[in-house]
């Protein structure tokens, strides 16, 4: 009879074997692995279109889509996830994982698809849904710790919802709307999310990554930069003039520009990590600028636009997606070269479809394809180096 090998020893502390695949473990994981996907595809096809090399096949319905898409699709996921993953700090409670939060994925996956198919009203439908949950998924753990400081964050994304649904409403022909003014109410809500978020964590970035540097906060800036954004909000939703307009976006811009000085962004160029918030926040500053000389027929409404979305949205968040994916994998928060590639191309992306038409006008279409071009690499170099960052367990065994 043969004898049986001993077996190796196990620790009696030893627990079951971590798993190999995290996505579902928290917020941040699928959607800005899903935002990722989604901004390196669409915005080559829209540009494609766009061009015209593509006949008579279209992506996206008009320009309407394209922008829809850019801030209820990709802007609106990015949110959620870090909402999901700051949440659960901020209230000491979970916020949605496993099960829940993959069909909450599912919801927002339902409606990028569903745009593209003449089912209007389903689209309308999860992509409504997809609201209602996401702002669920925070107000619970919310309302259970009584985090009432954060409350703002639920009505925010319930915002969203409402200017994501008139605006299909009104698409469909169900609601007779002018569909500008809902995307601007969706941008306007969008910057102030980045504006209250960029107030809370850049000067600690910045602090805590660059020894020696002080970044300095005023109470009456720290109330104006946020105010202003609202004031511009409320203008906006109840129609103002365009004069109206110019002058809350131009005192917005300077009080903006205010705030970044005393964070002092010039000590950040040797740190790319904490650099690319701070420039970031510069289009933020220049998209207000732009906006206000839009209003007074100086220069063209898209170029304020695409500063906002291409520079300050497409900007700030791979810097968060870089820095919270990161952090909370447990990995060092240092860039290395993709990070940098990435920060790199979306800069020069907005630089590009920004500033080139402005000197060149004729070079219009050229700007726009190099600056797809731009946007497209920086989003697809970031899903490859995160992909098994974002799918895999944390690198220290923590849970996350």
């Amino acid at each position: 009879m043969a004898v049986p090998r001993p077996s190796r020893p196990v620790s009696p502390d030893a627990g079951p074997a971590p798993p190999h695949y995290a996505l579902w473990n928290l917020g941040f994981r699928p959607f800005y692995l899903l935002a990722a996907l989604f901004a390196t595809i669409s915005v080559p096809l829209w540009m494609a279109q766009y061009a015209g090399w593509l006949g008579t096949r279209a992506i996206f319905d008009g320009p309407l889509w394209h922008a829809h898409e850019m801030l209820f699709g990709y802007a609106f996921a990015v949110i959620v996830g870090f909402l999901y993953t700051a949440g659960r700090n901020w209230a000491n409670l979970p916020t949605p994982t496993g099960t829940t939060l993959a069909a909450i994925a599912a919801l927002w996956l339902a409606a990028r698809v569903l745009v593209l198919t003449p089912y209007a009203l389903a689209a309308a439908f999860f992509d409504t849904a997809f609201a209602l949950s996401a702002a669920a998924g925070i107000a619970l753990p919310f309302v259970r710790s009584g985090n009432r400081r954060n409350y703002f964050f639920i009505a925010l994304l319930l915002g969203l919802g409402l200017a994501n649904l008139v605006f299909h409403l009104g698409m469909a022909g169900l609601l007779d709307v002018a569909l500008q003014p809902s995307l601007q109410a969706g941008m306007d809500l969008v910057l102030f999310i980045m504006v209250v978020m960029g107030g809370r964590v850049i000067p600690m970035f910045t602090m805590n990554g660059i020894p020696g540097v002080v970044c300095a906060r005023l109470p009456w800036i720290e109330r104006l930069a946020p105010g202003s954004v609202l004031a511009l909000l409320a203008a906006d939703v109840l129609g103002a003039p365009e004069i109206i307009i110019g002058a809350l976006a131009a005192a917005a811009a300077a009080v903006h520009a205010a705030r970044l000085l005393m964070w002092r962004p010039w000590r950040t160029l040797g740190t790319p990590i904490v650099w690319i918030l701070h420039s970031s926040y510069a289009w933020i500053v220049l998209a207000l600028a732009l906006r206000a000389l839009a209003a007074w027929d100086l220069v063209g409404a898209s170029l304020a636009i695409h500063a906002f979305t291409v520079g300050a949205i497409g900007g700030l968040t791979l810097g968060m997606m870089t820095r919270t994916s990161l952090g909370h994998t447990g990995r060092p928060l240092q860039a290395g070269r993709a990070e940098v590639f990435c920060y790199a191309a979306i800069q020069l992306a907005a630089l590009a479809r920004v500033f080139l038409p402005l000197a060149f006008p004729r070079l219009y279409l050229e700007a726009v394809i190099g600056s797809g071009l731009l946007w497209s690499a920086a989003f697809g170099v970031f899903t490859l180096a995160y992909w098994p960052i974002l799918t895999r367990p944390r690198a220290d065994g923590k849970p996350g």
